[in-house]
Formats: structure tokens, C-alpha cells, sequence
């Protein structure tokens, strides 16, 4: 049974990745000073993620539309990063989105969905009152 579900990941990965590649979504504009200050912000936010992870995808689709440079981390193939996740946030589950506030504490948030509503809370151009465009198709 096992071996089973390897094979059906083994198949399954390469498609999930490339139909992910092919309808990856456009982020939205923003002025260029306005987009300089929400890549400052999101230096302290970090994703440990894997790959092929469907919650995964979904949360990096999410950080595309909203075009948010945020450091995605390998906590599947990267052992430090695996560490890291596992000694900060106490356990490896993904995605997870490592939060530094101002003081250096850090917020692990685990679920994807949260972490969306988090982003979108925080950098969406209706909750800024940014200027930005969305050029999602």
C-alpha cells in the first residue's frame, strides 16, 4: 500500500507542478515607492514550505496575486530549513509563514488559509488604500 501511494505521488507531482507553472496568476501592481515599502515589510516573513504541497501552492498563488517578495524556504529537501521550522514553529507541518515583528519575536502560523487571510489582511490594495492595479486574469 505504501509503495502505492509513492507511485501515485511519483505521477501525480510533475503534473500538479507543471499545471501550477502553466496557470500561475498575475500579481497586482503598485506604484513603485508603494511596492518598495511592502517588500521592506515582508523581509521579516518567511514561508517553509514543500514543493508539491496543494496548501503550499495555494499560499504561494496567494503571495503571487498579491506580489509579495517573501523568502520560501524548502523545509522538505533542505534539512536546515526542516530544522528550523521544526525548533521555531515545534513541529514540521507546511506551509507555514514565520512572522519577526519589529522587537525580533517571532509567530509561527501554520494552515494555509490563515496564512492567506493574514497576507491579505496586511497587503491587499483594499486594506492599504494602495493605488495598486490587479492584472489577474
Amino acid at each position: 500500500m505504501k509503495l502505492f501511494f509513492k507511485l501515485v505521488r511519483l505521477i501525480l507531482t510533475p503534473i500538479v507542478l507543471f499545471v501550477d507553472w502553466i496557470t500561475t496568476p498575475k500579481g497586482i501592481v503598485r506604484p513603485d515607492a508603494e511596492q518598495a515599502e511592502v517588500d521592506a515589510q515582508t523581509r521579516a516573513l518567511t514561508l517553509y514550505h514543500f514543493k508539491s504541497c496543494p496548501f503550499c501552492i495555494k499560499t504561494r498563488r496567494a503571495m503571487k496575486r498579491l506580489s509579495l517578495n517573501i523568502e520560501i524556504r524548502d523545509a522538505q529537501h533542505d534539512p536546515e530549513a526542516r530544522e528550523e521550522l521544526e525548533r521555531g514553529g515545534g513541529q514540521v507541518k507546511v506551509p507555514c509563514l514565520r512572522i519577526t515583528d519589529d522587537q525580533g519575536k517571532e509567530t509561527w502560523m501554520y494552515e494555509s488559509a490563515d496564512i492567506i487571510s493574514y497576507l491579505q489582511t496586511r497587503f491587499s490594495p483594499e486594506t492599504t488604500g494602495g493605488a495598486a492595479k490587479v492584472t489577474d486574469a
